[in-house]
């Protein structure tokens, strides 16, 4: 019922911004998703890294609170990260997450999302 497919990820140097998006259709109103952004490195499990709920609260993971930001284009059906000050810790697959109805406080657990895109990798060099 519902499609995301992210972009925007690239190759950068430690320090550098990346702003990934990820495009979203359905047949409901876009601002009423519960969405988030998660990512996976290799022989890691995946992990949450920000979420936005259908009234645009946001979470995020601590390691990345006050360099990344959530945010959501509600004409476009698109939704944001803007992530700052990259670490190399920060390289990985990273995707875009969306459900209909997500409980409040779940935001950043990869489980009670039924909707993935496909990916886009972020590789972050010193």
């Amino acid at each position: 019922q519902v499609h995301v497919v992210e972009s925007g990820g690239g190759s950068v140097q430690a320090g550098s911004s990346l702003r990934l998006s990820c495009a979203a259709s359905s047949g409901y109103p876009f601002n009423t998703f519960f969405m988030g952004w998660f990512r996976q490195a290799p022989g890691k499990e995946r992990e949450g890294v920000a979420a936005i709920d259908n009234r645009g609260f946001t979470t995020y993971k601590d390691s990345v609170q006050g360099r990344f930001t959530i945010s959501r284009d509600i004409p476009r059906h698109t939704l944001y990260l803007q992530m700052n000050n990259l670490k190399s810790e920060d390289t990985a697959m990273y995707y875009c997450a969306a459900d209909l109805w997500v409980v409040s406080g779940t935001g950043l657990t990869s489980e009670v999302y039924k909707y993935w895109g496909q990916g886009t990798q972020v590789t972050v060099s010193s």
